[in-house]
C-alpha cells in the first residue's frame, strides 16, 4: 500500500511541476503574441499612411 501512496505523491508532484512551468511560460508567450500583433499593426498602419 505504501508504494501506491508514493506513486500518487510522485504523480502529484509531476503535475504540479508541469502546471508551474505552464504558468511561467504564459508570460513569455503573451509577450511574443503581443509583439507579433504590434508588428502587424505597424505594417498595416504604414500601408495606410502611404
Amino acid at each position: 500500500m505504501n508504494d501506491k501512496g508514493q506513486s500518487i505523491l510522485e504523480y502529484s508532484i509531476l503535475i504540479a511541476v508541469v502546471a508551474a512551468a505552464i504558468v511561467a511560460m504564459h508570460t513569455y508567450v503573451q509577450r511574443a503574441v503581443q509583439a507579433n500583433l504590434k508588428m502587424v499593426e505597424e505594417q498595416i498602419n504604414a500601408e495606410v499612411v502611404k
